[in-house]
């Protein structure tokens, strides 16, 4: 499938890949999917990408069988607690200014174009009404500042929720927040009038009406289909000033928004300096905000710890390089080092010493003078560094491997699933997880993380590891040991490489890359044989998916488990293409990739990686289908059957030919698996829509387009006096309460102790 021939509509209920070097660390991301742009593309057509609650990491059997696989059904726990230094109100300072990092100025304040980010959603949550706010456990809840109460109140002939709002909400012009205010978002988002320049219309596609209820302060919608996630709508909810005129949504709220109803108001964007201030709103009916302003101030995430060091901000977040810096700072008691005293020291001494203590190496320089210079620099931010923490819980998201099945070796299930099995997802958690002191557990589910109401370990549709059952399985595919290899032939993954593929620099994509062919190499020796019984392939496979592992009698090649050497078929060489980012904060995904490698090699599999500039990863590669393996992130939703279903919505073929994927990157999908999450979405019994989630998860995991492997890391600097802000995981923040600790408060230790 050719770039030109695949097209990513804007789905009712996107939502956008977590940038894979980013760190949405304070609530639902609200994240722009990337997407191509010759320079020529108007904002009108940018409202076909994909966006959403969501950042890309630095993807007809019966289906009763699949329902029971999995873990009980328990309700599960997240795996971290926050981590913001809570305490009570009282114990917070009146006023100061929380300076704040964020990845850049925001391109609009309207988190409803296709060009927002998660700048925009921050500020959104400060100055905007919500209706629902994310808890703790990943549950919407209602927002007592806005509303008294919000409940289905007629089912039929049609849905009804009625809103009763609080009786002090105003808009900060003075006006009542009311029915008004909701019709024009319906109207704006509901997909109707095309001169709004809208990136989603979930939900608001369904509405059939809005009015007036008894009063002003009530709020009657009544939906002309059932909508399952009716919470999601309305949060935020932008002022008829804002969504009332097609000119007003598309241009009026990009730079400034005049008119909000939040504990905060919008005082200016500065694009020269990098800020967007925050100032406190004096028309605020709720809890009065405890600082005077937040300022969002623009920071490159390779220049976090410095800006930090220098006073520039308060609060980052940071990747694990930095985490360890700042924790190695405060265990500082005296610095004891080679650049004190008479006398001097040897530059390969110093530089040994620098590295000793993580400075890194690549940008050391050479020369014994600026070496020295560099050394102290570092030992001066070092020394301020000792005046944050880090504070660490998990992102509310999720890291996969991204299997394209369009074309090629992965287009055939049993590769897939041989993949699939070939994985010890525990293993790759604990690479990334076990060294930051958080819990390493594999994440068990597409469509929710543990703590939420329909998280269950749905992997058994595809198995754990297992290496005999991963070389059957390519076995029966028909790629075997020591088969014919045609000369100067392609490997079979290697066909989607586009010629002349160039970087900016001009070099091509593959020259940056220190992989090649690192992945083709044999790992040891094991001459236990592929012997199993009846007995113990039924429990292996009691709740595994029809077709999800090789025919019962396959036999795996002889000496399962030991180096399989290169498998071929038709001539070609099993070879998959595994692309990755090369920018800062990708150094993770690098390790986790090579540990794939290793792992997949095992069975046979060989791997070229292909290391691409972070402008060029999503865009040209991961949307346009460039790709046999890949690794980025998904955001976790408080509405699943909303935001997962067009990750996983089966590709259809538009009226010009194109292929429609909506967002389902990996281009494996099933029938079955969208009619699962239409089901989800249309009732409103909360107990069976999840058990609807969860028969989908199972058919997502056998069908092995997507392996979940583990929760992202959520790593936050922050200064030690600030208080109610940090790590929150889930939970949405609450602005108003964040500040600096009072003279004399005491704040209960962080959990992580760092």
């Amino acid at each position: 499938m050719s770039h030109q021939d695949v097209s990513h509509s804007a789905p009712s209920g996107a939502r956008g890949v977590v940038e894979f070097a980013a760190s949405a660390a304070w609530a639902r991301p609200a994240t722009t999917a990337p997407h191509p742009n010759d320079g020529s593309t108007s904002r009108r057509h940018q409202r076909t990408v994909t966006r959403a609650v969501g950042f890309l990491a630095a993807g007809a059997l019966a289906v009763p069988l699949l329902a029971g696989c999995g873990s009980d059904d328990e309700a599960s726990k997240p795996l971290a607690g926050q981590d913001i230094l809570p305490v009570a109100r009282d114990a917070v300072a009146e006023g100061g200014t929380l300076k704040l990092a964020v990845d850049a100025v925001p391109e609009t304040l309207n988190t409803f174009q296709a060009d927002a980010d998660a700048g925009t959603t921050r500020v959104a949550q400060a100055v905007l009404p919500s209706m629902f706010t994310i808890d703790a456990t990943g549950k919407p809840v209602r927002n007592p500042d806005y509303l008294e109460s919000a409940k289905v109140i007629e089912t039929e002939p049609r849905q009804v929720v009625l809103y009763k709002l609080d009786q002090q909400a105003v808009w900060s012009d003075g006006r009542e927040i009311g029915a008004a205010d909701f019709a024009a978002q319906w109207r704006a988002l509901s997909g109707k009038d095309s001169a709004y320049w809208t990136a989603r219309n979930a939900g608001y596609d369904r509405i059939a009406q809005i009015e007036r209820g008894a009063n002003d302060l009530e709020v009657r919608v009544t939906f002309d289909r059932p909508y399952a996630d009716w919470k999601s709508l309305f949060s935020p909810l932008y002022p008829k000033d804002v969504m009332g005129t097609p000119d007003a949504f598309n241009d009026g709220a990009r730079r400034k928004l005049t008119v909000t109803a939040g504990p905060f108001r919008v005082d200016k964007v500065d694009t020269a300096r990098k800020d967007v201030v925050l100032t406190r709103n004096p028309r605020w009916w709720g809890r009065p905000a405890k600082l005077d302003e937040i300022d969002l101030h623009a920071v490159d995430r390779d220049k976090r710890a410095s800006a930090l060091a220098a006073g520039t901000v308060d609060v980052a977040d940071i990747d694990a390089a930095e985490a360890d810096r700042i924790t190695l700072a405060g265990r500082e008691k005296g610095t004891g080092l080679p650049l004190q005293g008479a006398g001097k020291t040897s530059a390969k001494k110093l530089r040994s010493w620098a590295l000793t203590l993580g400075m890194d190496e690549e940008k050391l320089p050479k020369g014994p003078k600026k070496l020295r210079r560099s050394v102290a620099k570092w030992l001066e931010q070092q020394h301020e560094l000792r005046d944050f923490g880090v504070r660490r819980s998990l992102e509310p998201a999720y890291t996969q491997l991204a299997l394209n099945g369009s074309e090629g070796p992965l287009a055939d299930e049993r590769v897939r699933r041989a993949v699939a099995r070939a994985l010890d997802r525990k293993a790759l958690a604990k690479l990334v997880l076990t060294p930051l002191g958080l819990p390493a557990v594999p994440v068990g589910s597409h469509v929710a993380l543990s703590g939420q109401a329909a998280y269950t370990d749905g992997s058994g549709a595809i198995g754990g590891l297992d290496t005999h059952e991963a070389q059957a399985l390519l076995a029966d595919a028909g790629w075997v040991v020591g088969g014919p290899v045609k000369a100067g032939g392609k490997a079979a993954g290697a066909e989607d490489q586009k010629k002349g593929d160039k970087k900016k620099d001009g070099s091509e994509q593959g020259d940056e890359s220190d992989g090649g062919h690192d992945g083709q190499y044999i790992v040891g020796e094991d001459d236990k044989a592929y012997d199993k019984d009846t007995r113990d392939h039924q429990k292996d496979h009691a709740h595994g998916a029809p077709g999800a592992y090789a025919p019962k009698g396959t036999a795996a090649p002889r000496g399962a488990g030991a180096p399989a050497g290169p498998l071929a078929k038709d001539g070609k060489a099993l070879s998959l293409r595994f692309v990755l980012p090369s920018g800062p904060g990708s150094e993770t995904l690098q390790a986790v990739a090579g540990q794939i490698s290793q792992m997949l090699d095992r069975v046979g599999i060989a791997t070229e990686i292909q290391k691409v500039s972070d402008d060029s990863y999503f865009k040209d590669h991961i949307a346009a289908g460039q790709y046999d393996l890949a690794l980025y992130s998904w955001p976790s939703s408080a509405f699943p059957a909303t935001d997962a279903r067009p990750i996983y919505a089966k590709p259809v073929v538009a009226a010009d030919g194109s292929l429609n994927v909506e967002q389902n990157y990996t281009r494996v999908g099933t029938d079955q698996v969208d009619q699962l999450f239409d089901q989800a979405l249309g009732t409103l019994d909360e107990d069976e829509a999840d058990g609807l989630l969860r028969k989908a998860d199972s058919r997502i995991w056998a069908s092995a387009g997507s392996l979940p492997l583990y929760q992202r890391p959520q790593l936050v600097a922050a200064r030690k006096d600030l208080v109610n802000v940090g790590a929150f995981g889930f939970q949405t923040p609450v602005y108003q309460d964040m500040g600096f600790l009072k003279k004399g408060a005491n704040a209960s230790p962080s959990p992580s102790g760092r």
